[in-house]
């Protein structure tokens, strides 16, 4: 029962199970359609300074409604940021300065405000702030360079002049991306704010039906997620209750807690993507039949996700905007150490600290860049071996493969997500000791298995062909 003299939003938050926090997110995030609607309707092709003063007042609102007074930390790192550009300009220095500070600045959010749960408090929104922040300075950088050095993915993305303070407000505090995002450029919020991101030049985007579509199904995950995650949740895992049953019931339990899970993040992506779409953020030009697309903001591919079978389809389907940032700004210009995988483990650090300064993030995102280098090393072989490739292609047997190798890539896509929702070492440890780290024996043991399968299944064919 509500305390009294509590607010309304708590008593229908307590009505619904929820806490106040997350229900003030939840109608952040669907106010953005009326928002979105009213940009439409009243601001297209109007004075690009209208547009910049409604976005940052509506964002800054919902900040504070969220908040409160905190929402100081973001307007300080969005006034430093375009200090950073008018002062330093086009130079390594302020890339640097900016990177720096904006990741010092969070971390130290999350060192602050640390606790053993998940809140929803300022960090949530700053750390998709931080990445914006700082792909404008690489952005406004890259636009000072030769174009012909530039990649054709650089060259979409350059910010050819130094932006006001009022078009940065915009950009930051934009309402259909301040809170999870998605993430998105510089350069596509100004030609939002300049009548661009249109299908039909000159008129309003035919944006609603798109919109209303992944509206409804990010209402769809939602429902799922209403309805089963209350049957499957974070602390049953630390239970005596748990640790009691089977083993194979303990890896079930997991399996399907980690779908369930996803579904929460999968909302909130598919939600703000409809924001997006319907106030014009989320064209993205025309297919090679001339049909519009857009899809310009989609964080999620859901049909990838739900029929994928491999790990490395549900990562490119999961979060996709944040992976595009990373593989950018992080993982591409690592290019100069001639390392790949080196690169690569940079870039999943650099994922880790940036969803905090937990121990469960590192051991979540390490498990993903084994995983991923194992299951990279298994298709390689069945794909080079004759007698492998040769099973793989039975046709009775593909249903066979199909639903055990799904079982196996959601089980093992739950494990790693333990320690990312438990967050610290004596939570996330104990379920793995009861299921006897079954993750890290598993993916340990292929690694070194693998090579020596290669050399009996693949390596004696390959010389018998150099001899022919």
């Amino acid at each position: 029962m509500a305390a009294a003299g509590g607010s309304p939003l708590l008593w229908v938050a307590e009505a619904l199970g929820a806490s106040e926090a997350a229900l003030r997110l939840i109608l952040s995030i669907f106010i953005g359609y009326p928002l979105a609607l009213f940009q439409r309707h009243f601001l297209f092709k109007k004075p690009p300074s209208h547009i910049h003063l409604f976005n940052t007042v509506t964002g800054l609102c919902i900040a504070y409604f969220n908040f409160g007074s905190q929402l100081y930390h973001s307007l300080l790192c969005v006034v430093l940021n375009f200090l950073i550009l008018r002062l330093m300009g086009r130079t390594v220095t302020a890339v640097f300065t900016s990177f720096c500070f904006q990741m010092a600045y969070l971390l130290s959010g999350y060192y602050y405000t640390a606790t053993d749960n998940y809140d929803i408090k300022w960090t949530m929104p700053h750390c998709v702030l931080t990445l914006k922040l700082i792909g404008l300075v690489f952005d406004y950088y890259d636009g000072g360079k030769d174009k012909a050095s530039l990649t054709p993915e650089q060259q979409r993305h350059v910010v050819p002049r130094v932006p006001t303070l009022l078009e940065v407000c915009g950009f930051s505090y934009y309402y259909g991306g301040f809170l999870v995002g998605p993430q998105f450029s510089m350069c596509s919020y100004l030609k939002l704010v300049n009548g661009e991101m249109t299908d039909v030049e000159g008129q309003k985007p035919n944006c609603i039906k798109p919109a209303m579509e992944r509206l409804s199904l990010g209402l769809c995950t939602l429902v799922i997620y209403m309805v089963f995650g209350p049957y499957l949740p974070d602390n049953y895992f630390l239970s005596e209750e748990y640790a009691s049953q089977p083993f194979w019931y303990r890896c079930v339990y997991m399996t399907i807690w980690g779908k369930v899970t996803l579904y929460k993040y999968v909302t909130c992506w598919l939600v703000t993507e409809g924001v997006c779409i319907l106030s014009g953020l989320g064209y993205n030009g025309r297919d090679e039949t001339g049909r519009p697309r857009w899809n310009a903001c989609a964080n999620m591919k859901v049909w990838l996700f739900e029929t994928t079978p491999l790990f490395t389809g549900t990562i490119s389907s999961f979060n996709t905007n944040t992976n595009d940032w990373v593989a950018r700004y992080v993982f591409k210009r690592l290019r100069f150490l001639g390392n790949k995988a080196v690169s690569q483990a940079t870039a999943l650090f650099f994922l880790a600290i940036w969803h905090g300064m937990h121990s469960g993030y590192l051991v979540c995102f390490s498990l993903e860049f084994l995983i991923v280098m194992v299951e990279k090393q298994a298709m390689e072989l069945v794909r080079d071996s004759p007698l492998l490739s040769r099973i793989c292609s039975v046709p009775l047997l593909r249903p066979v493969f199909y639903v055990v190798q799904q079982f196996f890539h959601w089980f093992f896509m739950g494990y790693p997500l333990v320690p990312f929702c438990l967050f610290t070492w004596d939570k996330w440890i104990k379920v793995y000791s009861s299921v006897y780290f079954i993750g890290h024996v598993v993916f340990l043991l292929l690694l070194f298995v693998l090579p020596y399968l290669r050399t009996v299944l693949v390596q004696k064919k390959e010389k018998l062909q150099k001899s022919q």
